[in-house]
């Protein structure tokens, strides 16, 4: 991989990412940009004891452009791009419009692929091998960024999700704190290990769902798939590698390798839950592709019990059936307790059912 760095016409960092080590990357941002404006805070909430991020110049940000005027593709024909190159592999740059900015984090945005119309799924092993590799450059220069205590990989899909373009791209989001969501999962890993459990929690979870089987989706040599046991989601899916680690600076060699294929597996199976029996829309003859939300889960940095988090994916769609959403509506938003009505383990049979040929 041959990364390059460079700056937009504002300031901002963005990086190249290139499979090949001879690629030159010396296009020059031509647009007159002004250095960004940003406004924005952290708050506490005394009573749930979590931070909010009040950004208001986010309002301001590109908003489903029409055709032809999509910021992410590249600069080509006249026409100057938030990438300055006339075609690109992977890039990564600073958010134009970040929710966390300065001493309160930093946002940036993760270009898969130059294709406007691609998907992650349609992407072949090695691009998504290189994907991997900008995820985990990335989390190791943000996190030697002072206060950055996690940093947090992701992808929205589908303007079912709340996203704004269209174009085939995830986000990186360097935190100033740890995460409520982890901060849970850790005070659990605390409680299973003082009641004597035998095993860490992340590790007892996965023997335990390798061991009932009715929720495995599939399994490689390095990684597990499942629906878990108590799913909030209508089809989710959970990917471990097979060996603990607390981020992905600690894979190894063979989940590297191997992460690409498993990954792109269930990612085409998501496109397909929809398919046939379900009545259609699962992104196949015109079909609009199924909306997820894919995230990585990583141990923070400075945390005291960070040897007992298990970095994992989480993969999930909004939409529980053909043409019908999950919204979160009074118990979900109102108190923070999911009502799903798909059984995990029908949702994990159907996602075995999808499997490619």
């Amino acid at each position: 991989m041959k990364k390059t760095a460079t700056r937009l016409a504002d300031g901002r960092e963005l990086f190249y990412y290139d499979s090949r080590d001879d690629a030159v990357r010396d296009t020059v941002d031509q647009r007159p940009l002004q250095r960004p404006t940003t406004t924005g805070e952290i708050r506490h909430d005394p009573l749930l004891g979590d931070s909010v991020a009040i950004a208001s110049h986010r309002q301001s940000r590109t908003y489903h452009p029409p055709p032809g005027q999509c910021p992410l593709c590249p600069s080509r024909d006249g026409r100057h791009t938030e990438i300055p190159a006339a075609a690109y592999e992977v890039v990564v740059f600073e958010n134009r419009f970040p929710s966390f900015t300065g001493d309160h984090g930093r946002c940036e945005v993760v270009c898969f692929t130059d294709d406007h119309d691609a998907s992650f799924a349609a992407l072949d092993p090695g691009r998504a091998a290189l994907v991997l590799a900008a995820w985990t450059d990335r989390t190791a220069e943000l996190a030697a960024l002072p206060g950055v205590e996690q940093v947090f990989c992701f992808e929205n899909r589908g303007p079912e999700t709340g996203v704004t373009l269209g174009h085939p791209h995830g986000q990186i989001y360097a935190y100033p704190f740890v995460t409520p969501r982890t901060e849970r999962m850790l005070a659990s890993a605390a409680a299973h290990r003082d009641r004597g459990g035998e095993s860490n929690l992340f590790d007892h979870t996965v023997a335990r769902e390798r061991a009932d089987g009715r929720r495995i989706v599939l399994e490689s040599e390095h990684w597990t798939a499942f629906v878990p046991y108590a799913a909030h989601w209508p089809y989710e899916v959970h990917l471990y590698p097979r060996r603990r680690v607390p981020d992905l600076l600690a894979l190894d060699d063979g989940a590297r390798a191997d992460f690409p294929h498993i990954y792109l597996e269930v990612l085409r199976r998501f496109d397909r839950i929809f398919d046939g029996r379900e009545g259609g829309e699962g992104g196949t003859a015109g079909r609009p592709p199924t909306p997820y939300i894919s995230a990585w889960h990583q141990a923070p940095f400075r945390h005291p019990q960070r040897h007992e988090f298990a970095l994992h994916i989480e993969v999930f769609t909004v939409r529980r059936t053909a043409g019908k959403l999950k919204f979160l509506a009074g118990s979900e938003s109102g108190m923070n307790v999911f009502i799903n009505d798909v059984p995990p383990e029908a949702a994990a049979r159907r996602l075995r059912e999808v499997a490619s040929a």
